[in-house]
């Protein structure tokens, strides 16, 4: 696979992920629902997704599937009948989950549902209650110190029955039946970086790929966090053991550096592909040790299946001010940090899709590059020198048993520039690629 978008496209690129996510900014999602299934009727608009429904009460592994959750109206009225708190001017105002309620109730009685963020007195938190019945409403702290004493009506219409959970899965079969993992969490309400970045961003590599000639086949899921991997590997497990090489995805689009979360590996070649790419994109980041807490590669990288499963974000959950709060909006994701994010994941599925071996044609010393024509005449990376440096590692080390990204590593230069020798040492019948890589 080469590169699929030149800088200009990559831009481009970056807008329509950010105008995907302006258009689902507006849903109220939840881990069930019809505002899931709203989400997932956008994307299909954009890549032909499969939707599939797991009934209210299916057991997955040592979880079951809860009731679905759907909610139409919400809020609260002082005496005076004014809405203090209005669900329509802001999803998140209502706790998710919350179950149905209406009536009439001193302030000192209602203070006990009501959430806000004294560090943050303007924005709105984000608040579940998804395995617990309950209720409440979320507000700014400074909204909440306007509240006069006296009575409320309080009125959540909403609903929790029987029903199921949603997820969508996409397959792009390649030449190998091992399977490239792609995962985001869709569940979120008006939350765009934790999640709406990432939906945005694996909905752009799904269509990007499609119709490109690959090598691994790959599988794009866009599931509600925790119980959608859950309920994915319960009706999956038989064929999860195809999947090679895994990304969760979230957390993209803010302007932060990138940060890598290995997976339970620890030293996996997806861990080692993040890693070179992040070491060449020009920009800074992290590595991190795999951690049993996050999203849902801890799913992924449970025991009972240890896949190769990491996570590449920017700035991770919990660590921006404005994660899981109102301030996670429009504003907040950028589309250049978008551009700038699905540029990173490109890079790393192109070395996924061009590692291989190969076996040096002429070994004993090495061949005379300069009446081949190879000195100083090959284009395509700014540095000819670079490039006669990564042909003479390419045929140092192609002995059958290192690849391209073993050489990468060990040289210190870019996969791309190490792709490209091996490439044309190929054309000048100095290389060979070993036999095929096993699917």
């Amino acid at each position: 696979m080469e590169q699929l978008l030149t800088s200009t496209e990559f831009a481009a690129a970056g807008k329509r992920m950010h105008r995907l996510i302006a258009d689902l900014y507006p849903i109220c999602r939840s881990i069930t629902g019809d505002g899931f299934r709203r989400t997932l009727g956008r994307l299909r608009e954009q890549i032909p997704l499969e939707i599939h429904e797991v009934p209210t009460g299916t057991p997955v592994f040592d979880w079951t599937v809860p009731r679905e959750w759907n909610i139409r109206d919400a809020w609260i009225k002082n005496a005076a009948g004014e809405k203090v708190v209005d669900f329509r001017r802001s999803n998140l105002h209502v706790v998710n989950y919350s179950v149905p309620v209406h009536g009439k109730m001193p302030l000192a009685e209602l203070r006990k549902h009501l959430h806000a963020l004294s560090d943050r007195p303007d924005w709105i938190p984000y608040r579940t209650s998804y395995y617990q019945e309950s209720w409440g409403f979320c507000l700014a702290a400074n909204e909440l110190a306007r509240l006069a004493d006296g009575e409320y009506e309080v009125h959540i219409d909403s609903s929790l029955q029987n029903g199921s959970l949603t997820y969508g899965e996409l397959y792009l079969p390649g030449r190998r039946t091992g399977e490239v993992l792609l995962s985001c969490h869709a569940c979120h309400p008006s939350l765009c970086n934790d999640n709406l970045s990432g939906v945005s961003l694996v909905a752009a590599l799904a269509e990007l790929l499609r119709g490109v000639a690959l090598e691994y086949s790959y599988r794009f899921l866009f599931i509600p966090g925790t119980i959608g991997s859950i309920a994915w590997l319960a009706r999956n497990e038989a064929q999860a053991s195809r999947i090679r090489h895994g990304l969760v995805v979230a957390c993209v689009g803010d302007s932060g550096s990138f940060h890598y979360k290995r997976s339970r590996h620890g030293d996996a070649e997806i861990d080692r592909a993040v890693v070179h790419a992040l070491k060449h994109c020009g920009k800074k980041y992290e590595v991190r040790a795999f951690s049993p807490y996050g999203y849902d590669e801890r799913q992924f990288c449970s025991p009972g299946f240890n896949l190769a499963v990491g996570s590449l974000t920017r700035t991770p959950h919990g660590q921006f001010p404005e994660y899981h709060t109102s301030a996670d909006n429009l504003d907040f994701v950028k589309p250049e940090a978008l551009a700038g994010s699905l540029a990173v994941y490109l890079a790393v599925l192109r070395i996924l899709e061009n590692d291989a071996r190969y076996r040096n044609l002429n070994p004993k010393c090495e061949p005379q590059l300069g009446k081949r024509g190879l000195y100083r005449t090959l284009g395509g990376l700014p540095d000819a020198g670079q490039l006669e440096m990564a042909m003479l590692w390419v045929l140092n080390l192609s002995d059958g048993e290192h690849s391209l990204l073993d050489i990468a590593e060990r040289s210190e230069l870019s996969f791309d520039s190490i792709h490209t020798a091996a490439r044309t040492l190929v054309e000048n019948q100095l290389l060979a690629p070993v036999s095929p890589a096993p699917a």
